[in-house]
């Protein structure tokens, strides 16, 4: 096994299959409306500036440590995050190998779930679900809550990982709790794939080195509906549930196989040809499926189209880059954290090592290969899109603006403090694109 570096953590995700082209004033999972990270609010910012207050509506500093993305619904912004009463070993940005830690951290950790207000960032409420010593390990710029919640508008389901799923209210109270139990991660990187929520379901994938498996629960009660044992080790990647034009299916990429399952826990079909970590949160649009998986070290990073109704093994041979059910494949195209980002009939690439490249999402023909965005600082976050332009966060807190189409033109670069470090995806909200860092949470806002 080779020293991977660090991990992944974010990608993590959730499903809210309403439209994309919603303008809404809910962000309800991970990367938001199918999963894409795109807005068609057209009163969106294009750019701030931090030193001269641009745009800059409110920010608030953060506690803890924790890389979920905010979400959003009836004006109040939700994110987890873990307070160590002790020290906390600091993560230094950039891409970097050395990150793991056998021994969980010292120190009483409080698991937190954070309410504030949209419109001027006050703290609403904060509810404890558990204190203690950690029972587990975590690469250094991992985090105890790097998974990101999901909502119906209703009520709040907030995954810790190994710790357990747990059910609140709006207002923070527990209507039901789920504990987990640690379980060994490849080199003990900890968790963050994030829960999927569909109608009436909750979907969690557990992807480790004991037992990985796929659980069904019913989001009322948090009662066990089914369990899938699968056959894979650690991974990172959320799940997707699409509905495409032959049923609903539930796709869970993974390291050994990317695996589709019915609603009710059949396994549809497989295909196999990731690289080593698989991390990219799946998407659909115009009923094609698109998974990635591209770890920074590995020769094989494939980036597949996939058309609905498969069955059983459906892999590419050596020297194939399509057949019955996978529309296209790129083998070396893929990111290793962010996901891929589908925009105006193009699936745009931003790799970890700053780099940028762009594909025709119906054909996977190259419009433009690799372009260097800045001089190797580390990319963590997923992009985002709206009003006509790509958005990309780096660690080091600065944002990349670039032109959508078939000529890369980057049109701005923005930063924030000088301390922050960004890994967590940002999300939008009507015309607020917040923007979560280690040490605050930012809403910007054209004026």
């Amino acid at each position: 096994m080779k020293n991977y570096h660090l991990p992944w953590l974010l990608c993590l995700t959730w499903v809210c299959l309403l439209p994309v082209e919603s303008q809404g004033q809910n962000w309800h999972q991970f990367r938001g409306p199918g999963s894409r990270g795109v807005s068609a609010n057209d009163a969106l910012p294009l750019k701030w500036d931090y030193g001269k207050r641009t745009n800059i509506e409110w920010e608030v500093e953060t506690q803890g440590r924790g890389w979920s993305s905010p979400i959003v619904t009836n004006g109040k912004i939700y994110y987890s995050t873990v307070v160590n009463e002790g020290a906390t070993e600091a993560a230094k940005k950039g891409l970097y190998f050395g990150g793991n830690r056998a021994a969980p951290p010292k120190g009483v950790h409080h698991w937190l779930i954070i309410c504030r207000d949209l419109t001027t960032g006050k703290l609403e409420w904060k509810k404890e679900v558990h204190h203690g010593i950690p029972s587990g390990s975590i690469h250094v710029k991992n985090s105890f809550a790097s998974e990101t919640a999901v909502t119906d508008g209703e009520n709040l389901y907030v995954s810790f990982g190994h710790l357990g799923i747990f059910c609140v209210d709006l207002k923070g109270e527990l209507i039901w709790q789920r504990r987990g139990k640690a379980s060994k991660t490849r080199y003990d990187w900890g968790t963050a794939a994030s829960p999927v929520l569909y109608k009436d379901k909750l979907f969690i994938v557990d992807d480790n080195e004991e037992q990985s498996t796929l659980l069904a629960l019913d989001k009322a009660t948090g009662k066990e509906l089914w369990r899938a044992k699968r056959p894979e080790g650690s991974n990172w990647a959320t799940p997707f549930v699409w509905e495409n034009s032959q049923r609903t299916e539930l796709v869970t990429p993974g390291t050994g196989m990317n695996r589709v399952y019915s609603l009710e826990g059949e396994l549809l079909y497989e295909f196999g040809g990731n690289s080593s970590i698989t991390i990219a949160t799946p998407y659909a649009k115009d009923d094609l499926l698109y998974v990635s998986s591209g770890y920074v070290l590995d020769p094989k990073k494939p980036l597949f189209a996939i058309r609905p109704g498969a069955s059983g093994d459906i892999t590419l041979g050596d020297k194939e880059t399509s057949n019955d059910f996978i529309q296209w494949c790129q083998k070396e195209a893929a990111p290793y954290n962010p996901s891929t980002l589908l925009y105006e009939g193009r699936i745009y690439v931003l790799y970890d090592r700053g780099f940028f490249a762009c594909f025709d999402a119906k054909t996977g023909r190259e419009i433009y290969g690799k372009q260097r965005l800045n001089g190797g600082r580390a990319f963590t976050s997923s992009p985002w899109a709206y009003r006509g332009h790509i958005f990309c966060i780096n660690e080091y807190g600065e944002t990349f603006v670039i032109k959508a189409g078939d000529t890369f033109e980057v049109t701005g670069k923005y930063a924030l403090h000088v301390e922050d470090m960004a890994m967590a995806t940002p999300s939008m909200v009507g015309d607020r694109l917040i923007i979560r860092t280690a040490e605050r949470l930012y809403s910007i806002r054209e004026k």
